[in-house]
């Protein structure tokens, strides 16, 4: 095997041409584990996990999360929950790709402390949705290049669906399994659609988003997977509307990590103790990201991303139809 790269600044891949990018993916693909849909973080010797929300190709704000990370990687770990692509700020260019080789850098440069879980933009290839801006993303940086966009989703879809810590917490994208197993975990030998809909997909009842894909998890179904599964938090991204709210009697919290999300509830990220028991989410440190943006330009004019309309979340359809409508 190739020796391990480091982590490639998002500075550096920003200005690059398309054969840099295909020769850093040459670079990443030995290096990126095809990873099983369920994980249990517990490196040795780490005592907090640090956890990014969604970053849709805001690198600014990932790369201010990783530094966390690479300051001491020794007594840390790391987790995204997914949903690194597509709606890119507009003062980043080809975002998407540039969020996610970052990611895969940092992933590549330490296979056993960083996780990269899959979100319903990851997974685009087995259920289709829209938007997804990041072929076009790619083709206005680059140029048309389809062998390009599937090397990097086939890196990206290596990462596990969900994750678990022995300090009690459950991490996914966006829910979790609607039918039970015994043990629990068997439930994620098969990644099947149901799967991927309940992972990727499922909404929180409080919030009133329904996306139509897999029915809203309600406290009392949050409870009874908590409890068949023996871990107190659900920590997940997915859901700009309730950013930073403890739901369900402090079992539930919800994490973005990027700008153009930030007005419903700021850029956060989160650690988590490893190394006691988190019993609620009054366990978990959440922190408030600054704010990164472009400098000015030479036009004067500061490239800032647009910004939904207030209380207005950003749609997205899935090609699959709701269960009732199949």
């Amino acid at each position: 095997m190739s020796h391990r790269i480091e982590p490639v600044r998002p500075d550096a891949i920003a200005p690059m041409e398309g054969p840099e990018v295909d020769a850093l993916l040459d670079r990443l693909y030995p290096q990126i584990p095809t990873e099983p849909a369920l994980v249990r973080v517990a490196p040795p010797g780490a005592e907090t996990l640090g956890v990014i929300g969604d970053t849709h190709g805001d690198w600014r704000s990932s790369r201010t999360a990783v530094d966390w990370f690479l300051d001491s990687t020794g007594d840390r770990a790391f987790v995204g929950l997914g949903d690194y692509v597509d709606r890119a700020p507009t003062d980043s260019p080809a975002g998407s790709a540039v969020n996610a080789l970052f990611l895969l850098s940092v992933k590549a440069a330490y296979p056993d402390r960083v996780f990269l879980l899959r979100g319903n933009h990851e997974a685009g290839r087995r259920i289709p949705f829209t938007p997804h801006t990041l072929p076009e993303e790619m083709r206005s940086r680059w140029g048309q290049d389809r062998r390009r966009y599937d090397r990097l989703m086939d890196l990206l879809e290596r990462g596990p669906l969900a994750a678990y810590t022995p300090s009690g917490v459950f991490l996914a994208h966006g829910g979790f399994p609607s039918r039970s197993t015994a043990p629990w975990t068997d439930r994620f030998q098969t990644v099947d659609e149901e799967l991927l809909l309940d992972v990727l997909w499922r909404d929180v009842a409080a919030s009133h988003v329904d996306r139509g894909l897999s029915p809203p998890f309600t406290e009392k179904d949050l409870d009874e997977f908590l409890h068949a599964s023996g871990l107190h938090v659900f920590l997940r991204g997915h859901d700009p509307t309730v950013v930073g709210q403890s739901l369900y009697h402090d079992h539930c919290l919800t994490l973005h990590t990027a700008r153009i999300y930030a007005e419903y509830g700021g850029i956060l990220a989160a650690h988590v103790p490893l190394d006691r028991v988190v019993h609620s989410t009054r366990d978990i440190e959440v922190v408030l990201l600054p704010r990164r943006e472009e400098p000015l330009g030479p036009d004067g004019i500061r490239r800032t991303p647009a910004q939904p309309l207030a209380g207005q979340p950003r749609s997205e359809r899935s090609g699959t139809p709701r269960e009732g409508a199949r």
